[in-house]
């Protein structure tokens, strides 16, 4: 062990054979977001190996961008393979380069736009059947609005309707499911706890049908518009080789969990924030009214939602992917640490967006960090960063805003929402952002107060 590995600071609360594996469990998103008071690079010790987690914008920069190529996912990264397959979110090297390459055009203009006006479509779908005074189950709600609209995107052929009816029956047991899976040691793969037997058989029955869609696709070789046909049709533009079916089906599963994921949770962090700061959702609902007045949300210009975009950009740093990791595939230095090939990386996106260093009274839900001009300019590059960095950006960043901006402004454009409950509720672990626990708000009409629900029943049909 070199000199200068030897002086990174450990975190506290290390115990012997566990080391801080009982804190980061006790509490982890208090655990991580103390890890920059220790310093920039920290030693945590889970088990007995070390991870060692960078805190700071300049260094997790180091591991995404500057250096991202003495770096692979990592030991998180095996295990989420063997559970999700090789899509991007989860390769490296020379095939991640090459799906990305492939994957890119799926992500462009058009098919946000299309996108977008399925978005505007299922919210305006779910807002007309609200009632004043309803007390809606808004992340279940908004998560339904989500995975409709993207298998709309998925699969616009009637090929695709067994696997559309097997994502909304599997996908909610994945989402739910999969941390604890993918944490649980390789050991226990094979007992039939009631953790492994959900996942396993939700994961295996949507990978069949996605299997079976593709087939159906192929054999009839018709261009249906969406994104499967796209992945089938992509061509490597060195190679000129296709996709297999195999890689096809891994990244449709990668991109439906996560986008189905980030996006559902984000929204329903979205409403539950507006609910308890009046002013901000003041704000909002003014630019909607002068905004959607003028047309369809999906078609409008985004700088006539630019407090919407505000409001989304704080929902995004206040709620971020708590924990990622990497793996030096060669010696490396970082932050004048000599680390060893395969030493293990960590960082907290997380905690990154709530360091009062970068982000005066962090927990304060305030779209003004963002609207006010020049106040995002001075944030040090990587103190961002929502959707990654690097050749591991998330592709579909553009895609996700877009349709979030559209349901924000499609909702406000006809309702209130306020929590019937003041307090932010419990945040559960998920594939990619902390999901809110049992969200229940109150649907009250543009122009009238919040009052007690009435009694009418969650969600009627």
């Amino acid at each position: 062990m070199s000199d200068t590995l030897r002086s990174v600071p450990a975190a506290p609360g290390r115990v012997p054979l566990l080391g801080h594996t009982p804190a980061l469990c006790r509490r982890p998103l208090r655990f991580l977001e103390s890890l920059h008071t220790v310093g920039d690079i920290v030693r945590v010790d889970l088990g007995v190996r070390p991870v060692y987690f960078v805190t700071s914008p300049q260094l997790i920069r180091e591991v995404l961008v500057i250096q991202a190529r003495c770096f692979d996912r990592g030991r998180h990264a095996d295990r989420v393979r063997q559970l999700f397959g090789n899509g991007l979110a989860t390769s490296d090297g020379e095939l991640h380069r090459r799906q990305r390459r492939l994957i890119r055009p799926a992500f462009g203009r058009a098919a946000r736009t299309g996108h977008a006006a399925a978005m505007e479509r299922h919210a305006r779908a779910l807002t007309e059947a609200w009632r004043p005074g309803q007390v809606v189950e808004l992340d279940a709600a908004v998560t339904e609005l989500v995975m409709a609209a993207f298998a709309e995107a998925m699969f616009s052929s009637p090929m695709g309707r067994p696997a559309v009816e097997e994502m909304r029956r599997s996908l909610p047991v994945i989402m739910r499911d999969a941390v604890t899976r993918a944490v649980l040691p390789k050991a226990l793969d094979p007992l039939p706890i009631p953790v492994n037997r959900r996942f396993d058989a939700a994961a295996a029955r949507l990978r069949r049908e996605f299997d079976n869609v593709i087939a159906r696709y192929r054999a009839a070789g018709a261009d249906h518009g969406d994104l499967l046909s796209l992945l089938l049709a992509a061509r490597d533009e060195e190679s000129g080789e296709a996709m297999s079916p195999e890689q096809v089906r891994d990244e449709l599963v990668t991109i439906t969990v996560a986008a189905a994921e980030t996006t559902s949770a984000a929204l329903s962090w979205a409403f539950f924030e507006l609910g308890r700061a009046p002013e901000a959702d003041r704000r909002l609902h003014e630019e909607v009214s002068e905004a959607v007045g003028a047309g369809p949300a999906h078609l409008l210009d985004p700088s006539r939602l630019a407090y919407t975009g505000a409001v989304l950009h704080e929902v995004l740093r206040l709620h971020a992917i708590p924990l990622s990791m990497r793996r030096a595939t060669t010696a490396v230095e970082l932050g004048g640490v000599h680390l060893a090939e395969g030493s293990e990386v960590a960082f907290s996106v997380y905690a990154l967006h709530r360091d009062p260093r970068l982000y005066p009274d962090p927990h304060r839900f305030d779209p003004d960090r963002w609207a006010a001009a020049g106040r995002a300019a001075s944030l040090p590059r990587g103190a961002f960063i929502p959707f990654g960095e690097g050749n591991r950006k998330c592709l579909g960043d553009a895609f996700a805003r877009t349709g979030m901006a559209v349901v924000l402004a499609t909702v406000a454009a006809r309702w209130r929402l306020r929590p019937v409950r003041e307090e932010a509720p419990r945040e559960v672990r998920s594939v990619s952002i902390p999901r809110p626990a049992g969200l229940r708000m109150i649907a009250v009409p543009r122009g009238q107060n919040a009052r007690e629900p009435t009694r009418l029943p969650v969600n009627p049909p």
